[in-house]
Order: C-alpha cells, then structure tokens, then sequence
C-alpha cells in the first residue's frame, strides 16, 4: 500500500507531506481545490506522462516521492532484482524530478532508471481510474484489452499477434514470389555469380593484414639488407664500432671506480648499456639471417593484393568490408531461393498459420470463459447501481480468417431493460448510464486484479443519491482487503470511507496554494455537511451528516461483490 506521499512546488502546491492509512480514504473538498493535483503527482511518480506545466510558478522543479510497501509474493520482488535494485527493506521509493523547461529524471529505491522502468515497477503497485475511463470503454480496441487483462490472457495474446505477424509475412512472401517470378529468377542468378566469385576469392581479414605486412618487407628487401649491415657494421665490424668502444670505456672507468666510489652509478650504468648493446648486436644478427630476396614470392603477394582490390573496387567496399557482402549476398540469395519455390512458401505458410490458429484457438477458449464471468459479475452489479432488468454481455465476434488479436473481436452489449434486445454499449447507455456501467466493470476487475492500491478519480460523476450510497459501500467493500482512494464530491461516497482529507485551497503571501487536511470524526461531520447543504450548514444538516457516517459499519447487502 502507499504509505507516504511527498510533493513539493507542483501546480498549485508547495509542500505537503502526506501519511496514508489503510482501507477506503475519501478525499473530498470545493471544485478546483486540487483533489485530483494530488492524483496527478502520484500518477507522476508511477511513471505517468510530465509536462512543463506541472512545476509551480516561479519554481525550477518540481519533486514527487511515493513510499510503497512492497506486497508478499509480488512479481515486483523478483523484478526489482533483475533490474539490480536494493528493496531489502520491504519498501519501494519512487521518485520524480520535473524541471521548468520540462526535462524529468526518476530514481527507484536511489537508483537512476528510465521512465519505462519508473512504469513497469508502478504497474504493481497502484492502479488509477481516472473520472473519464469509462470513455474508453466504447472502444473495440480497449474492450478487448479490458477482457484480456481480467483474464490474465494478455502475454497469450501478445503471443498470438506475433505468430498472425509472422504468418502475414510468409503470406506476403509467397505472394510475391507468384507475381515476380521471372524478375525474382533474374536477381537470383546474379546474387548466385557474385557469392560464386567471393567464396572463391576466399578473403579472410587476418591473411589481408599479413600480406601487406609481407608485402613491405619483401618490396624493400634490398635496403633492409643494405640497412642491417650498416648497423652492425656501426655496433661491432666498423672501425668506430661502438661495441669494442663501449668496452674499453667501461674498463677505464672500472679502473677509476677502485679509486673513487662515488664512480660506481657510472660503472654500473656503462655495464647496463653494454648488456642491452649485446642484446640488440645479436637481434640485428638474427633478423639479417632471415632477410631474402624473393622476386617470385612478393610477384604472387603483389596478384594477390590486385584481387582483392578490384573485388573491393567493383562492390564500392573497402577490402575489410568484403566479408559482409558475402554474408549479405547468402542471406539475399538464400531469401530469393525461397521466394522462387511459390510451393516451399506455400508449404511454410501453411505451417505457420497452422501455429497461428492453434495458439489462437486456445486464446479464444480462455476468452470464451473470461467473458461469460465477467458479463454475468457486471450484470449483477449493475443491478446493485439502481438499473434493474438490465443486463451486460460481452459478445466474441468470429473473424473467418483471423487478426492480430486472434479469432475475434470483442463488442460490450447491454440492454436497460430484460423487454430490449442486447445493443452495442455505445448506442444504447446514456451518459449517467455509462457512468455506472464503467463503475461496476471497473470494481469488478479491479476486485480480481493483484494491486494493492486503487484509485477513484470522481468515478462517480452522473450518479447521486441511493446509487452513490451503494456506490461508497461497494469502494469500502474493496478497502476491506486493499487501499482504495476516492476523489469523490458526493457524501454518501465519502460518508462510507473509513477516513477522509479535506482539500482546500488558500492564499499566502499573494499565492494560490492548496492545502490538506485530515478529518476527525467532528470535522468529518462537518465535511459530510457542507457536501449535503451547501453554503448554510445547519443543524438538521449536521444530524444528517453525523447519521450518515453513523453507517460506517454496516457492510451487508452487497455479498456478490
């Protein structure tokens, strides 16, 4: 569950440092008073989408920090270690850094990671709804997704996409190769010439560095000669040979040194100098031995270094490069040669459409069971939310040869009335309709999802009166075995939660700011009061209120949720 929630400079808060409890919270206050600010920066810290605006006026940065408690068993754990980040305390640290200028950095548990990281780790840990998500229900797209995710189908769906991806390109491979065979058969032999004359040419990288290295030497084999000569002739064969100078020097100043010690640093340095000669006089002996002029081995050298030129030359590479136009020109030919056999495609098309429904048969058996419980959950809580007779069915439209989502789409059906005929959701439900249909699936799945904490985003807009009681009961219910927070302008949602903040907004030193506060039981009484009567709070309003939070432990009537 979050447990602590740190914002400072975002929009129009400052500071606050806020302490969370466990079960329903409601948090209530005056339109614009900045409830769903505090929804915003805590869906910031769980990696949501940051934008300049977001850093209050005249500050450089804004800064979200959301403590979690990290849930026993939770994926999260194994996760995190993959990712190499300490959570040995039990605990999840996220935070966001918003600049002015809109850059933001994020840190989980101290460590630096990117927001897709800050997202994955969010996923597991809250779960916001926000006040339009019901919206999206009238989408194909997101009804299908909705299904998948209740069911917990949706790598298997992932998989299936992949396998309808991988059978349209062999499709469109075998395709192509019935309407270009002849072009196809051209470019085929073309590519067979050049991988023929490359193969033989036999170039290896290693062997391309060792003739130009033989190469050199050979081509001044003459002057090496002439050179080595010189050299040993200046070290020991000369008349001024430094070998037999160096000798009698050493034997002077040896003589010298019995005389004067402080002479020994230079005796033992001359020694040094005459063993390094010595060394470097048998060298230059032994690489004159290997010196030879071989006019017809540096002729062969010379044909081969021309080859591989001119292949370099005619394929626009240099000589490095010729290797991976080889490699290219395989991996080419070996596609045209599939693509020139209309029947070898035929058959891989074959099998991978055969995997394909497969994978999407079993996908569509799980879907066929997800549906027919969730249509009969939402129906029921449908009834619970003043819409009695109506009825909700999730209907799996067959697609013949099959999509990327499987063997069909999914289209959310509803009737108002048990009389009507099940009509697309967004033909048929009306706008306080809509409302409490998107409510129910979104208690539903979130009942059945594994994340600890749920967030309401006045999900409770275009309802009132018993339905909004029913509504605080069925959140509270959800708060008996996880954190559930509501941003809720109706009392008889907030009158259901087992505690409440009073949002408002002040002004200091010539600034908007908003500010929270948590109620007391007295304070809640009069909270619940101003949401019933409006600007003249009176005591018969008052007894309202305080009978309305008097109905906090009564929990019965709602045992199918």
């Amino acid at each position: 569950m979050l447990r602590h929630l740190s914002i400072r400079d975002f929009v129009i808060v400052d500071q606050l440092e806020l302490e969370f409890d466990s079960g329903f919270g409601a948090l209530t206050g005056e339109t614009g008073a900045g409830k769903s600010i505090l929804l915003d920066a805590l869906g910031l810290a769980l990696g949501g989408k940051a934008e300049a605006g977001m850093v209050r006026t005249g500050q450089a940065r804004a800064e979200i920090v959301a403590d979690f408690d990290l849930p026993a068993g939770s994926p999260l754990r194994d996760w995190l270690a993959e990712q190499e980040i300490d959570a040995s305390d039990g605990s999840v640290l996220l935070r966001r850094v918003l600049e002015s200028g809109g850059r933001s950095r994020a840190w989980l548990n101290g460590s630096p990671v990117v927001l897709t990281q800050l997202r994955a780790a969010g996923e597991w840990l809250a779960d916001i709804h926000g006040q339009h998500a019901h919206h999206a229900l009238l989408r194909t797209d997101a009804q299908l997704a909705l299904v998948d995710a209740h069911g917990g189908l949706a790598a298997r769906a992932a998989e299936v996409a992949e396998l309808y991806r991988a059978w349209s390109v062999l499709r469109r491979a075998r395709e192509a190769a019935e309407e270009g065979a002849s072009s196809t058969e051209r470019e085929r032999e073309l590519l067979g010439w050049q991988v023929s004359e490359l193969r033989e040419l036999a170039f290896d990288v290693d062997e391309w560095n060792a003739l130009n290295q033989e190469q050199a030497r050979l081509a001044h084999a003459a002057s090496l000669i002439e050179g080595s000569a010189e050299v040993l002739d200046g070290l020991v064969d000369g008349e001024y040979a430094l070998a037999p100078q160096l000798e009698r020097l050493l034997g002077r100043v040896a003589d010298m040194a019995q005389h004067d010690g402080q002479l020994t640093d230079v005796q033992e340095l001359l020694g040094s100098a005459s063993i390094q000669l010595d060394e470097a006089l048998h060298a230059m002996r032994r690489y004159r031995d290997r010196l030879d002029l071989d006019p017809g081995r540096l002729a062969e050298i010379d044909q081969r270094i021309q080859a591989v030129t001119a292949a370099a030359r005619k394929y626009r590479v240099a000589p490095e490069g010729l290797p991976e136009v080889l490699a290219d020109s395989i991996v080419r030919l070996e596609r045209l040669t599939r693509q020139s056999d209309p029947e070898a495609l035929a058959r891989e098309e074959a099998t991978a459409r055969g995997v394909f429904m497969g994978g999407a048969q079993t996908l569509s058996s799980a879907r066929q069971k997800v549906a027919a419980a969730l249509s009969a959950a939402v129906t029921e809580a449908m009834q619970s939310l003043a819409m009695a007779g109506s009825c909700f069915d999730i209907a799996l439209r067959a697609v013949e040869e099959g999509c990327a989502s499987g063997l069909e789409t999914v289209e959310f059906l509803v009737t108002a009335n048990a009389s009507q005929p099940l009509r697309p959701l967004a033909r048929v439900a009306s706008g306080g309709e809509l409302s409490r249909i998107g409510l129910a699936i979104q208690v539903i799945t979130s009942r059945n999802a594994a994340t600890p904490t749920l967030i309401f985003d006045e999900v409770d807009v275009g309802i009132g009166g018993r339905v909004a009681e029913i509504v605080g009961r069925l959140l509270r219910q959800l708060g008996d075995d996880r954190q559930v927070l509501c941003v809720t302008h109706l009392p008889q949602v907030a009158a259901q939660a087992n505690w409440q903040w009073s949002i408002a907004k002040e002004t200091r030193e010539g600034q908007t700011l908003s500010s929270v506060k948590q109620l007391d039981s007295g304070a809640r009484i009069e909270e619940i009061a101003r949401m019933l009567g409006g600007v003249n709070i009176t005591d018969t309003t008052r007894s309202h209120a305080a009978e309305m939070l008097g109905l906090q432990g009564r929990t019965g009537g709602f045992s199918s949720f």
